[in-house]
């Protein structure tokens, strides 16, 4: 597998959703793995782009299967990345990123130890909360369960390779590209892309 495996995660609210929308506009080669959830579907989203929408008995069954690579329980739904997905990119040398919580992390670590992790913070608990209030899906009681999940999520970002403050989106944006492109150019990820070049400036 020639790919390159990205993992994004950030608390919830934390603006992680829209910085990778507009990463994977200016970046070739780049695409987003949907996840699988049980959770209800939201005014606005649609089944196979946002999520794919399944009961959770079915969840329950592919996840005994190994359909999943990753997969974890939050606010009492579960969240999956499909395994077929994800290996199956890799292996057409494309890159994918995976939006996971940091458990989900843990686990892809595990089976994939040379992808890519990043780590996205808000600037403050403030702008953390005010990003949630600004939703206007939640009640107060919501956000504030939301938030005090979030701080926990947030101790996590010492497990990462990478993390971005999301204060000033453009300058998020832009350390997001950098991650990647830095990423692309690993001496692992060049002699895999480049074999037969390499070997042809070392042949006598």
């Amino acid at each position: 597998m020639s790919g390159t495996l990205f993992i994004v995660s950030a608390a919830s609210g934390t603006g992680k959703t829209t910085l990778v929308k507009a990463l994977l506009e200016n970046s070739p080669n780049l695409s987003v793995s949907t996840s699988h959830t049980t959770r209800t579907i939201r005014a606005g989203e649609l089944d196979g782009v946002h999520y794919h929408f399944i009961d959770k008995a079915t969840f329950i069954e592919r996840a005994g299967n190994g359909e999943f690579l990753e997969h974890a329980e939050v606010f009492g739904n579960f969240y999956g990345t499909a395994r077929s997905t994800v290996e199956t990119a890799l292996s057409l040398d494309r890159d994918i990123i995976l939006e996971i919580d940091w458990q989900g992390a843990q686990q892809i670590r595990q089976i994939h130890p040379n992808a890519v992790s990043i780590f996205i913070l808000p600037p403050s608990r403030d702008a953390l909360r005010q990003r949630l209030q600004n939703r206007g899906q939640d009640s107060e009681d919501v956000i504030t369960q939301r938030l005090n999940g979030a701080i926990a999520d947030i101790s996590h970002f010492v497990e990462f390779d990478f993390v971005v403050i999301n204060d000033d989106f453009d300058t998020a944006l832009e350390e997001l590209h950098s991650i990647v492109q830095a990423s692309r150019l690993r001496q692992s990820v060049q002699v895999i892309r480049h074999l037969s070049r390499i070997e042809s400036l070392l042949s006598e």
